[in-house]
């Protein structure tokens, strides 16, 4: 069974854990999930396809990431997902651009950060070993490409990232 921390709406630490996808949190509460976008230095970006079973988002486009683990960092988290999802290991590389968002959903009981990380990265796509698990595949895609994602509706959370590629 995992944990997640329970952070504060100001992005501390309470002290106290959930289990992972329990959304039943309490106005206030906050857990915290990392994205990692891996840029090639020809300005082309890893990304990942949701499997279609998936009760969210089936078949969309995205960016590796996942749930912070209690009392994982945030860069350890981001580093272990972006691993796990892809088989690209950015570890000991200094992210070129970090930023952080907030949703708080009321209604869904499940308010989150999102801590955003970008790295550059040289790799072949034969480096590449999707995550069966949670992927149905991968592209190397230009900025283009994802952005006509976004715009057909079927690149997940663009709007809330989309500084990163900037």
């Amino acid at each position: 069974m995992e944990f997640w921390d329970i952070y504060d709406e100001n992005k501390k630490i309470t002290g106290r854990v959930m289990e992972r996808n329990d959304w039943n949190m309490q106005p206030g509460d906050f857990h915290l999930t990392v994205l990692g976008v891996v840029q090639r230095p020809d300005q082309k970006y890893l990304i990942t396809r949701r499997k279609l079973d998936k009760e969210w988002a089936p078949g969309w486009w995205e960016i590796p990431g996942g749930g912070v683990r209690a009392g994982e960092s945030s860069i350890d988290a981001v580093y272990r997902e972006i691993k796990e999802e892809t088989g690209i290991d950015v570890r000991g590389l200094e992210p070129q651009k970090i930023y952080t968002y907030k949703r708080v959903n009321p209604e869904e009981k499940n308010n989150y950060f999102v801590d955003v990380y970008k790295f550059v990265k040289d790799f072949d796509e034969s480096d590449v070993t999707a995550q069966e698990e949670e992927t149905s595949g991968y592209a190397v895609a230009s900025l283009d490409e994802i952005k006509k994602y976004a715009d057909e509706g079927i690149f997940l959370h663009f709007d809330s990232i989309r500084t990163i590629f900037e």
